[in-house]
């Protein structure tokens, strides 16, 4: 499910180099996710693998919310892009209610022994995955819409300059 979420990098490169940077973090994330989906399916899970997921898990989150999402939105302003301000408006809560579920998970299992839980936490790791699908693709929307179309008016105003 999250594979497809992988090539995001690709699709964008050459954006501004604190996106390439964060799209490099869910790769990371994706990988810590799968790390964790294989180790409980064995019959001995480690909690030093889903540590570390829900450490990049948050670092990731947390980039994003302070980081990446106020910068496509300054330079929208700064475009005076409506259209995209608007995308972004109404993504924006969604974005919120993933990171918050992240959140909670991590507050949940973060350095936690879940063995005589692991169906229950097995059940919640799917759901995570499955808002993770869901946030990478309207990141992936923000970009197109925010910082990608705002290239393009870059290079006119180079131009024209």
């Amino acid at each position: 499910m999250l594979e497809r979420c992988q090539s995001a990098q690709e699709r964008f490169n050459g954006v501004h180099k604190l996106i390439d940077n964060w799209l490099h973090e869910r790769r990371e994330l994706v990988k810590a996710y799968d790390a964790v989906d294989v180790e409980q399916r064995s019959s001995n899970p480690k909690r030093k693998t889903q540590k570390e997921f829900c450490q990049v898990l948050v670092d990731y989150v947390s980039a994003g919310h302070f980081e990446i999402y106020e910068q496509m939105n300054d330079e929208a302003k700064a475009f005076e892009d409506d259209k995209g301000l608007e995308v972004a408006s109404t993504i924006y809560p969604r974005l919120e209610a993933i990171t918050q579920a992240a959140l909670d998970f991590n507050d949940q299992c973060d350095g936690k022994d879940h063995r005589p839980d692991c169906e229950k936490l097995a059940a919640k790791f799917q759901v995570l995955g499955e808002l993770l699908h869901e946030r990478f693709e309207l990141e992936d929307c923000l970009i197109e819409v925010l910082h990608n179309a705002h290239k393009q008016k870059e290079e006119v105003q180079a131009i024209e300059a």
